[in-house]
């Protein structure tokens, strides 16, 4: 086992084909297997901007949801959570849960919940509230979905860190609407992970950004992760692609400059490829210090049926779903996890070979599957493997 050096210079020149001002500004990219670590800078952290370092800071939006996992097992380990408990016991607004009839049913057009809510469901997205792609193609809005986006849920669409409301009234006005199917019925994205940020803030009675902090960011050394940072001069401008170019999206003085009203455990935290290697490490021995073997295996399965995975397809592009993170399928990444975020990251996991590649970009992708940036990437870093 090892990096081969030929195959790490086709890394390099990978990584340098796809930066430019008009399609990526900048990228900092990695490949470690074992103690052997690779990265490459390369490109601008703006258009016309400074450079990219290894130590720049990028938004890793979506990446988020494994590090929530991660969280949320740590205190199911302390006995804080119960992983099939009901989670009535620490947000009663959750209890008695109402579902509608049809995803785009009215409001009041409901029956009750089968089940409960539990950790598990919150954690596989399977508890009955989410982003589905059939809400994006529907010729009027749905009824819950327009709810949603009034009550300043944020839980559909953009990461946003402007748009929420504080945790106790996030999570009140979100009990307050039916979900949108039977808890275990279907795959739905997303939202699952912002309930989580408050149940785990309530389990440790501390805002969740400590929970971060004291259960994952400083035993692993992640001393540059966090929902916001003041080091404004080292985060990457965010991207939007559009038909006449990139666009600024949000600049390093934006939305990530200061401390959010609701830290988001879906897709709100900024990163370091450095950091995102210490959490990548963690995983493949076995969760030391944080998790222990037995939650990394459960963690690392897939945890969906059939169906569920069917329902979910446009989003897991032929993945599976475990605790928290994608579980891929099919060779040659068959066995690892990871996710990716949509403004412009991924991170994966193959404990089969060791191996870890993670790319931070600031290029919001187009479509729910990443580009090609980053499959290049990772094919790249797969044949470096000896």
């Amino acid at each position: 086992m090892g990096l081969d050096k030929d195959g790490l210079e086709r890394f390099r020149s990978v990584a340098a084909s796809h930066v430019g001002e008009g399609t990526v500004p900048g990228l900092v990219a990695l490949v470690a297997q074992g103690e052997e670590v690779h990265v490459e800078a390369c490109g601008t952290l703006a258009v016309g901007g400074r450079p990219v370092e290894r130590t720049s800071l990028f938004r890793i939006a979506s990446t988020t949801k494994v590090i929530t996992a991660v969280a949320t097992l740590a205190l199911v380990r302390e006995g804080l959570l119960g992983l099939d408990e009901p989670v009535d016991r620490l947000l009663p607004e959750l209890a008695n849960r109402r579902v509608l009839r049809r995803m785009d049913s009215a409001l009041d057009d409901t029956v009750p919940a089968d089940a409960g809510v539990t950790v598990r469901g919150l954690l596989t997205f399977t508890f009955g509230f989410g982003l589905a792609t059939e809400m994006f193609t529907a010729s009027d809005p749905w009824p819950v979905v327009a709810a949603a986006a009034e009550a300043g849920l944020a839980t559909i669409g953009l990461p946003q860190p402007d748009a929420f409301v504080e945790p106790n009234t996030w999570i009140a006005r979100f009990g307050a609407l039916p979900l949108l199917a039977q808890p275990g019925g279907r795959w739905l994205y997303n939202t699952g992970a912002h309930v989580l940020g408050v149940l785990c803030a309530r389990a440790a009675g501390a805002p969740y950004g400590e929970v971060l902090r004291t259960r994952i960011f400083e035993p692993l050394g992640m001393t540059d992760t966090g929902f916001h940072t003041r080091h404004v001069e080292r985060l990457a401008t965010a991207y939007q692609p559009t038909e006449g170019g990139l666009v600024a999206w949000d600049r390093p003085d934006g939305q990530w400059s200061r401390p959010p009203v609701f830290p988001d455990g879906a897709a709100g935290l900024l990163s370091t490829v450095d950091d995102l290697l210490a959490f990548a490490r963690m995983l493949l021995r076995g969760g030391d210090p944080v998790l222990t073997p037995g939650q990394v295996r459960e963690m690392s399965r897939d945890h969906l049926t059939r169906g569920q995975r069917r329902a979910g397809a446009a989003i897991l592009g032929g993945r599976g779903w475990g605790l928290g993170t994608s579980v891929l399928r099919e060779a040659p990444w068959t066995g690892a996890i990871g996710w990716d975020g949509g403004l412009g990251t991924s991170f994966l996991v193959h404990p089969g070979r060791d191996l870890i590649v993670v790319v931070l970009t600031q290029r919001m992708f187009t479509t729910p599957q990443p580009p090609a940036v980053h499959t290049d990437l990772q094919a790249a870093a797969l044949a470096a493997v000896r």
